[in-house]
């Protein structure tokens, strides 16, 4: 019985290691992508914006640190349904994306935070502004200045067809630039496997499919009911 309490005990000093040596951007990755329980999802949200924000102190210039904890606080409001939180990550994209306007994941996320609230439907329009035009516009300035990767392809796609079920032939063209993308990141090949999940309901013409699909693709769309 000792033997077995010191390898727990390892066991989970080398988790626990692990956890804090994980970056912001791997943490929201982890939580929007690999986790299936909800709390261990906030958990996971609120260490990465913890570690954000000592970043920002550290360096108040830390366009690395001030972007996570953009995207962490939209995520979180996302979580909690908190309209403070959404508003305040909406205010932090503008502002990044004001500074950076060719980056194309800034693009991508300020595309995403309009869309994802309206695909929440919690009064999005009245009590966030989000718009629908300002997501599109979002999501393919990221498509055109994303270069070959499949990332901003791949999640176009998604967001595409979630959006309008209809539009199969613009979200099966994006999929399939996805699937032949560059692969540079753990979010392309993330990106890469869905679009080639995506493109077996969108070469069907099945565009309801590719839609109830694209929203477990997406962020938390893992997540138990």
């Amino acid at each position: 019985m000792t033997v077995t309490w010191k390898w727990a005990a390892a066991a989970a000093i080398v988790m626990t290691t692990s956890a804090m040596a994980a970056t912001p951007r791997e943490l929201l990755v982890q939580a929007a992508f690999q986790t299936t329980n909800k709390d261990q999802a906030l958990a996971l949200v609120g260490q990465a914006i913890a570690g954000a924000e000592a970043g920002l102190l550290a360096n108040p210039r830390d366009k690395e640190a001030f972007f996570q904890n953009a995207m962490g606080t939209g995520y979180r409001a996302k979580l909690t349904r908190k309209p403070a939180d959404a508003k305040a990550a909406r205010k932090m994209l503008e502002q990044y994306v004001t500074q950076f306007p060719r980056d194309p994941e800034a693009q991508l996320a300020i595309g995403g935070w309009h869309l994802d609230a309206i695909a929440a439907g919690f009064l999005a329009t009245t009590v966030l502004g989000a718009k629908k035009d300002a997501g599109v516009a979002g999501v393919d300035r990221s498509v055109a200045l994303g270069g070959d990767r499949a990332f901003f392809k791949g999640f176009a796609a998604m967001m595409h067809i979630r959006l309008d079920p209809k539009n199969v032939a613009l979200a099966r063209s994006l999929a399939e630039q996805a699937a032949r993308g560059a692969t540079p990141t753990p979010l392309d090949r993330l990106a890469k496997r869905d679009a080639e999940a995506l493109l077996i309901p969108l070469r069907a013409g099945d565009g309801k499919a590719a839609a109830q699909l694209s929203h477990k693709l997406l962020p938390f769309g893992r997540l138990e009911d």
